[in-house]
């Protein structure tokens, strides 16, 4: 009787890890060299399922290229499009230059306009990505420069406090949502306090959590109050919160805090796992795995290299029993419902159009008296 009872489940979970193999390329996001697509990168994309692609300053050319890079890229879509995403905070962040409109900084922004007048600048700013096909941006910073020797936020944060911080941020979620383009806010729970730059080593913050709730993360909550779906999750150790992980690799920071106690439950991203916070610390084939395991719903990975050898990490880790198949799938899950929901239309629009856009005479008049 007991084997006979045994084997239902045992069929079930043979098949929530067909369904998690056949599927885990939606929660990568790759880099991909060049400015067009190589039929070796459109092959990962097609027959891995990858969910993404992010863009960089050395994919950029011009506004009518990018607009045919991501067509090319489109094409590799299976059942679903794929998310097209870039940096393009403003300021010093911003991969694709003239003659796409060139926004100030943060901090100068937040100096010389009003939340109203942000909100017109940001619709701006995503009316000219989506035009080109870009259907996700990492910006805004939610994050409250409260360290001035901050190494990585400095300007790209709004302000030094959480009121002028929410105001601003709450600002560029509506403005990208209503061009069409998912804003992203960044980087959970706060990389304002640090004095190292995550880029080259693990920063830790030993703020409590009192603080943090009160200040750091106020600006996330607002978002999500905006209807923000994107947040992105840093590669810093906050030691309140857990002391022995960072936030990207934290299930006490991405399920107990992020989805339990702030109710947050739409897209957990992590920061680029390239980053020397994490490849200092953590084997390159361990750290996908626990970044799923912890909550992430989706890996960015700079350079497609780095994103095959993770894929593969992932699915050696999801054949061999050490990442269960079902946390995959309720990354997957939550994906391709936000998919289903915001990505009706993804294609860029015609030449001529985007012509008319990017860059237009209105989008820099937003730029008077800055």
């Amino acid at each position: 009787m007991g084997q006979r009872g045994e084997q239902p489940a045992a069929k079930n979970h043979e098949h929530g890890l067909d369904a998690a193999l056949e599927n885990l390329g939606e929660c990568f996001i790759t880099g991909v060299s060049g400015t067009e697509l190589s039929e070796d990168s459109g092959h990962f994309l097609s027959q891995s399922h990858i969910g993404g692609v992010i863009f960089f300053a050395h994919n950029y050319r011009d506004p009518l290229q990018v607009a045919e890079f991501v067509r090319q890229i489109q094409e590799c879509r299976n059942d679903f499009p794929l998310w097209i995403s870039v940096d393009q905070e403003g300021g010093r962040v911003q991969r694709f230059k003239d003659p796409f409109t060139q926004w100030p900084s943060a901090k100068v922004l937040s100096e010389k306009t009003t939340p109203k007048k942000l909100f017109l600048i940001a619709e701006a700013q995503a009316k000219e990505l989506r035009a080109v096909g870009i259907n996700l941006n990492f910006c805004p910073v939610a994050d409250i420069q409260t360290n001035p020797k901050n190494p990585v936020i400095g300007d790209r944060a709004f302000g030094e406090t959480e009121e002028v911080v929410s105001k601003m941020v709450t600002a560029v979620v509506r403005g990208h949502l209503i061009s069409q383009v998912q804003p992203c806010v960044k980087h959970f729970p706060g990389h304002g306090d640090t004095d190292l730059d995550s880029h080259l080593a693990l920063p830790r913050v030993s703020t409590s959590l009192e603080t943090l709730l009160e200040r750091e993360l106020k600006p996330f909550t607002k978002a999500f109050k905006s209807r923000c779906n994107f947040v992105m999750v840093s590669h810093v150790l906050t030691e309140s919160i857990d002391p022995d992980f960072p936030a990207s690799l934290s299930k006490k920071t991405l399920q107990d805090l992020l989805r339990d106690r702030l109710r947050y439950q739409k897209i957990i991203v992590s920061d680029d796992l390239e980053m020397k916070a994490i490849t200092d610390h953590y084997g390159a084939d361990q750290v996908p795995v626990l970044a799923l395991s912890a909550g992430c719903d989706l890996l960015i990975y700079r350079n497609e290299k780095t994103a095959r050898s993770a894929y593969e990490a992932t699915r050696r880790a999801l054949e061999n029993g050490s990442l269960d198949p079902d946390v995959v799938l309720a990354s997957v899950q939550r994906l391709r419902d936000l998919k289903n929901e915001v990505l009706e239309s993804s294609d860029p629009y015609p030449d001529a159009e985007i012509t008319k856009i990017v860059g237009s005479a209105q989008h820099l008049a937003l730029l008077n008296p800055l």
